[in-house]
């Protein structure tokens, strides 16, 4: 599974990846990574690298053929398909000869951290979890993203993930202005249908990981947007007290929504570079 990847900055120590959300790709990040090395340059650290890699079928990343895949349910979900991917991002820092990470998910993100936790523990030097969930998806959950990977397929759009760039009530201040919904529309107008499926098809096959959680043992942040609605401060402060193995950080972070890196990438920023100075205390 090949994986594009966007280096906001090179260095030397523990890098940190950051795995974006659905349905966008690496350019969520952009604003937080920057604020993240303005940050890091002022508290005199030294110079770590910054990875963004895009998700398959993300962006300009490939679309993992079904042998890459592999298996499927009945239903279309891909059963062994996020697994396969955090084999490949950890597969992309040994090869660039680094032995861990300090891994960074928004969303669907967190569902990849939390997954190579469970499958390669002792790449995990640090992690934050934002705006996400450890839960599979509920019976419901699961059969409307396959709808939408459908339509997407059959249908060559992206019609139906378009809800992301639209103001939902309760959202956030930054959420309902001209320049989010703008942003996110030509985010999401710039993906490719059947990526947006396979992500759609991965996301519906994971697993249950609240297990993982009382495994950690690195360096822990958890953070949210208070006005969250899928992922809020009541689904992610539990996740944060469940991290027993850890002292996990929690943030939340007022008048924010879904996509907090985006809507307020300086609160973000400072929470990581509070996770990445508790991870190089450490190392």
């Amino acid at each position: 599974m090949e994986l594009n990847t966007t280096i906001y900055r090179d260095g030397e120590g523990i890098p940190v990846v950051l795995v974006h959300a659905f349905p966008i790709d690496h350019h969520l990040w952009d604003d937080c990574a920057a604020e993240l090395i303005v940050r890091a340059n002022a508290a005199g650290l030294s110079r770590f690298p910054i990875w963004a890699p895009d998700m398959p079928g993300a962006g300009e990343g490939p679309i993992p053929t079904a042998e890459q895949t592999g298996a499927a349910a009945q239903d279309g979900a891909y059963t062994e398909a996020l697994d396969r991917m955090a084999d490949a991002y950890v597969d992309l820092i040994r090869k660039a000869g680094f032995t861990k990470a300090i891994w960074v998910g928004l969303s669907m993100g967190g569902y990849l951290v939390l997954d190579i936790q469970r499958l390669h523990p002792d790449a995990v030097a640090g992690l934050a979890l934002c705006d996400t969930k450890a839960d599979a998806d509920s019976a419901a959950s699961r059969a409307n993203r396959l709808r939408i990977a459908d339509i997407c397929e059959t249908e060559h759009t992206v019609d139906p993930v378009m809800h992301f760039a639209e103001p939902q009530p309760g959202d956030s201040t930054i959420k309902r202005a001209p320049r989010f919904i703008r942003q996110f529309t030509n985010w999401i107008q710039a993906q490719r249908p059947e990526g947006v499926a396979w992500r759609e098809r991965m996301a519906a096959g994971r697993p249950d990981l609240n297990d993982q959680l009382p495994l950690i043992t690195a360096p822990a942040a958890v953070i949210c947007g208070e006005n969250d609605p899928s992922s809020a401060p009541s689904v992610m402060r539990p996740i944060a007290e469940a991290m027993t193995g850890t002292n996990a950080v929690f943030t939340e972070i007022p008048d924010c929504g879904h996509f907090s890196a985006y809507e307020h990438p300086d609160q973000v920023a400072d929470a990581l570079l509070d996770l990445v100075r508790r991870v190089q205390a450490e190392a």
